[in-house]
């Protein structure tokens, strides 16, 4: 396997880019795919009550699993920086530190979750009717999320050292696990007793324990340079400076993450006040937004990553050319997306919800947001670019401040002025404050920083 960095030198960066980011987009829309299917699921076998259940979680999970994310950010970085420098010792020991922090981190976030549930779902304002349903669905998530965290973390290093097609052919596995289990479970077919709202949960983590132990045994046989051998074992344990290094750069993309989390908290706040039917709404338009978010989250991890080999390689002028790329993929890919998605908006409501006036309700939300995730896209390659060189506050302030003074403020505001709908307006509007800061901020004070790695 070679990494990124030296695959440019024999070919056009676009083509490498391209290659690299098709296996991770696959793999987004996959996982969104798998989510979706489990909610239609849900939402056709068991109605709008236990659609609405399942929503409620989706800032929950991703609130909780902040932490896991900020490793993942910052692991990644110092990852590529290693692999692009060809240090395998500081790349197991880097690998090693960030499984530690994960397996520690994960199960302590999984058993509060857990403890805290009723609270939390009461704090949310969640309607009482749902509540039989979102309590248990939440309680069995949470208790399995150490899996998926140790599941998002080696699939996010393998990433970072060029590979993107195992975690592909992971999730796939994860992926026709979960949609053969979930209906058996959910109708208690073959056998198998009925376990109602907690199918996709259980569904899910039987998924993760299969997948886990499939990449080891993957890895292993293809003599991958991650393989979970007695070479990276034994640096799985608390190293202290490469800790710091790792918490370092994670942290600042953590608190981005609880911030976007509780900001999302909020707003389902805001939304379960309007009802049962708009918290099933705001879950089929999450739904539909994922597959044209994820797209354009992959294109920033993919620049990120990128970039990161460049400058572990010494070739900082590679980078500059990354960004240009990226923007490029995102305003072809992410602009076709949104644009199907258009055309295409009350066919993907119906997909998850079978009341026509819920269905209606969803597909005007759709047509609100969506032109502004191309902004999104764009944003998130600027700060991926300059998180790959250790630069993480600012991206983080820009994105923290157009969420505090910004989507918040204007969601409430919005949603007092035109109701639900208002509460849409306010994301749209946060996501292109937050592309033009951090475009500025990249032209204007990053592109004048002496660039060098970290490890």
């Amino acid at each position: 396997m070679a990494a990124q960095a030296s695959s440019i030198q024999q070919r056009k960066l676009w083509k490498v880019f391209l290659i690299f980011l098709l296996p991770l987009i696959a793999t987004n829309i996959l996982q969104s795919l798998s989510g979706t299917i489990n909610t239609i699921f849900v939402g056709q076998m068991m109605g709008v009550e236990a659609i609405a259940a399942v929503s409620v979680f989706f800032p929950i999970l991703f609130c909780l699993m902040a932490f896991i994310i900020g490793l993942s950010a910052g692991c990644t970085v110092l990852i590529g920086q290693a692999w692009g420098a060809r240090n395998t010792e500081k790349l197991h020991s880097i690998v090693g530190s960030t499984l530690f922090m994960t397996l520690t981190g994960g199960t302590i976030i999984a058993a509060l979750g857990a403890l805290f549930t009723p609270a939390i779902l009461r704090l949310l304002g969640t309607d009482q009717s749902v509540m039989h349903l979102a309590v248990p669905y939440t309680r069995w998530m949470l208790a399995g999320s150490p899996l998926l965290f140790i599941y998002i973390i080696y699939t996010s290093i393998l990433r970072g050292v060029g590979d993107s097609i195992t975690p592909l052919v992971a999730l796939g596995m994860t992926s026709a696990i979960g949609m053969i289990i979930t209906p058996v479970l959910i109708k208690g077919m073959f056998g198998f007793p009925s376990l109602g709202i907690i199918s996709p949960a259980i569904a899910t983590y039987i998924s993760y324990c299969c997948v886990l132990g499939f990449l080891y045994l993957y890895l292993k046989f293809r003599n991958h340079p991650l393989k979970l051998d007695q070479q990276l074992r034994q640096h799985i344990r608390f190293d202290r400076q490469m800790c710091k290094l790792i918490l370092k750069l994670g942290i600042p993309t953590g608190i981005q993450m609880v911030t976007t989390s509780l900001a999302g908290l909020v707003i389902i706040g805001m939304v379960n006040r309007f009802g049962a039917h708009a918290t099933a709404a705001y879950g089929a338009v999450n739904q539909v937004l994922n597959y044209v978010q994820f797209p354009a989250l992959s294109i920033g991890i993919a620049a990120s990553i990128f970039a990161a080999q460049a400058i572990g390689a010494d070739q900082i002028g590679l980078v500059r050319k990354v960004t240009r790329t990226a923007l490029w993929f995102n305003l072809i890919l992410t602009g076709g997306l949104i644009s199907l998605a258009y055309l295409g908006s009350k066919a993907l409501m119906s997909l998850f919800i079978t009341e026509p006036t819920v269905v209606e309700l969803g597909e005007s939300l759709l047509h609100i947001v969506l032109w502004s995730l191309l902004f999104f896209g764009a944003a998130g390659i600027f700060a991926g670019i300059m998180r790959a060189s250790g630069t993480v506050i600012a991206p983080m302030v820009i994105n923290i401040l157009c969420i505090v003074s910004i989507e918040i403020p204007l969601a409430w505001w919005f949603s007092h002025l035109w109701g639900l709908q208002g509460i849409w307006y306010g994301y749209a509007t946060a996501f292109v404050a937050t592309f033009f800061l951090q475009m500025a901020y990249y032209l204007l004070v990053w592109k004048k920083k002496s660039i060098s790695r970290l490890v």
